[in-house]
């Protein structure tokens, strides 16, 4: 009954998703700003999200007996009288005949009358929370924790927003036939089969609620989810293990870069050139001293420069270092510097040079 009333009555004030309705009167108490709930994470999407309150609240969970210091802001959100007529066909009825606990037999229709007052709401000030809890850490050996990560699919949630009763109110339903007369007034000698209750709510009765889930690191580090698509939760060694791969990832790749610049800088210098072009040439000298036909077919004919009156000098592609390497033979047909031929070894530089132009 009392649950009937709490979720007819977030239906109608807060419909959004996040406030919760409080699920038992006896437990009311236990949903206070600051109380831990535990949720357990549905295994599909048709099974709703299901909280269970506990004994303790946010400071029994932490390291050290300080006490916390974020404040609590308290005000009147509205004034709530409900009288609501409803069928009890189809999955929601069955739900609310669960809900009321009335004997239902031969009805189709339930009366519901709900007066709560004056309702006043109260939030906690979680910026303040978060900046108490960037020093503060978890005791993870605590019961509730320990047994929360046990289970592998319960999270820790606080309580930042519960909505409570300000005076003694009342409950009321009754059963009846769709069409006949709804009667709220509770006459047990008329009623002998229980089909009419009601029940007295005292003061100050929290009836609805919102969470924010916890997420709690390997250290011991504390993380309340205040964004809505954040999700709760505790560390596991596996995250803990990627993100250490991914630091040596991260050095391994500055390292390699580095090398990288490193080995850029050396080619690019003089000496590293000059020895290239060294070892290469000593390689190129044990070829043979004609230059491959395949590659000279249909093209330019290595000579002798001399016998064109040009005087020996540097090769035009190994004769770039610092020991100007030169020599007699080149090309007429090439031209290279604003010169009319190009300064060619005979082996392999010919070849090369000439293959570069295909």
């Amino acid at each position: 009954m009392f649950t009937a009333a709490t979720k007819n009555f977030v239906r109608q004030v807060g419909d959004t998703g996040r406030l919760i309705p409080v699920p038992s009167l006896s437990e009311a108490d236990r949903y206070q700003p600051l109380s831990l709930v535990t949720r357990r994470r549905k295994r599909s999407f048709l099974k709703k999200r299901g909280f269970a309150s506990t004994p303790f609240s946010l400071k029994d969970i932490l390291v050290g007996e300080k006490e916390i210091q974020a404040g609590v802001s308290s005000y009147q959100l509205l004034n709530y009288e409900d009288k609501s007529d409803l069928m009890l066909n189809g999955r929601s009825g069955n739900q609310l005949i669960n809900d009321v606990g009335l004997n239902l037999s031969g009805s189709d229709s339930v009366a519901v009358k709900a007066s709560f007052g004056i309702v006043t709401k109260h939030e906690l000030e979680v910026p303040s929370l978060l900046r108490e809890l960037s020093s503060r850490k978890v005791d993870l050996d605590h019961c509730l924790v320990r047994q929360s990560k046990e289970r592998g699919r319960s999270v820790l949630c606080v309580v930042v927003e519960s909505i409570r009763t300000t005076r003694q109110c009342s409950l009321s339903v009754h059963a009846g036939m769709r069409g006949a007369t709804m009667r709220f007034q509770i006459d047990n000698s008329r009623n002998p089969g229980g089909r009419d209750k009601a029940i007295v709510i005292p003061a100050h009765t929290t009836i609805a609620f919102s969470v924010c889930e916890l997420f709690v690191c390997l250290d011991g580090r504390l993380d309340i989810c205040v964004a809505p698509e954040s999700q709760g939760g505790f560390e596991r060694e596996q995250e803990s293990s990627t993100e250490t791969l991914s630091e040596a990832v991260r050095h391994q790749s500055g390292s390699f870069l580095k090398r990288s610049q490193t080995f850029e800088e050396l080619t690019h210098s003089d000496a590293y050139v000059d020895d290239m072009v060294a070892d290469y040439y000593e390689k190129a000298a044990s070829m043979t001293d004609v230059s491959t036909a395949y590659l000279r077919e249909q093209g330019h004919t290595r000579v002798n420069l001399l016998k064109h009156s040009v005087p020996k000098g540097p090769c035009s592609l190994c004769g770039l270092g610092s020991q100007r390497r030169e020599t007699v033979y080149g090309c007429l047909e090439c031209s290279s510097g604003g010169q009319k031929y190009v300064r060619l070894h005979a082996v392999p530089c010919f070849d090369l040079w000439h293959k570069s132009l295909r």
